[in-house]
Formats: structure tokens, sequence, C-alpha cells
């Protein structure tokens, strides 16, 4: 298939998928005409690697990962290694931080929108606040 159409079907744009294949993630024919021509797998090899972005994988990262996995299902292939292992365990242990992170974020959040829509009226003296020199809050 041609680059415009495996666009199309992964949502992912001709730019980038160029550039996968400049990082070694995605490889293509060529037509005579010189145009790229991916085959059918190219499909889930797209997926799995903006998958693996959305992971907060690097692309240098993802090209050592990448033909350890299947493209299919994303499950290990015979060649994956016990080093692979660590290392998608290391990758794992990061987001599961920043996972706890971002509820910690939102905690803070949901007690500051809790306070404020049960203390607040609904128009702020600004004269109070000008007053005692601290600015309203929006």
């Amino acid at each position: 298939m041609r680059i415009g159409e495996l666009a199309a079907r992964t949502g992912v744009g001709e730019r980038s998928l160029r550039y996968y294949e400049e990082q070694g993630l995605l490889a293509a024919d060529r037509t005579p005409g010189g145009h790229r021509d991916y085959p059918e797998g190219a499909v889930d090899r797209v997926i799995r690697i903006q998958e693996l972005y959305a992971a907060g994988l690097h692309s240098s990262k993802i090209a050592r990962i990448l033909p350890c996995m299947r493209d299919e299902d994303g499950g290990p292939s015979r060649r994956a290694t016990p080093a692979l292992v660590d290392e998608l365990t290391t990758e794992r242990n990061r987001i599961d931080r920043m996972i706890d992170d971002l509820r910690r974020s939102r905690e803070v959040l949901d007690d500051v929108i809790d306070t404020a829509a049960g203390g607040v009226p609904a128009e702020p003296d600004k004269k109070r606040y000008e007053h005692e020199g601290v600015p309203p809050c929006l």
C-alpha cells in the first residue's frame, strides 16, 4: 500500500511515517517509480509504534524493542530476551510513577475545586481584594 493509504488507515501523518522509516522503525519496498510500498503488516507496526510513543518511549528505545515484539498482538517474539523484560519492566515502573504523580495532582485539584465551589461568593468583592493586596482568583 502507498504511504497515503497507510496514513489514512492508521491516522498517522505521512511525515511521521517517513520519520519512522528514517529511524528504522518501519520498512517499505519501493515501486519502480520510487514510491513507498508498505506491506499489510505495516498497519499493525504503525499502531504498535504509536502505542510505544504514547507510553513515553523514544525512537531509539522503540527501535530496540520492536524486533522483540509481534505486531499483531504486541506479545513477545521468539527473539525476546530477559534483558528486554528488564528494560520493559523499568519502563512500566516509570509509567507507574507518572500515573501516581498525576493522581496526586488530580486529588489536589479536586480539593481546590471542592473548596472553591463551596465557599466562594458568586461575585467576589474586588475592592476587598485590592485593599488586602491579594488579587482575586479568576
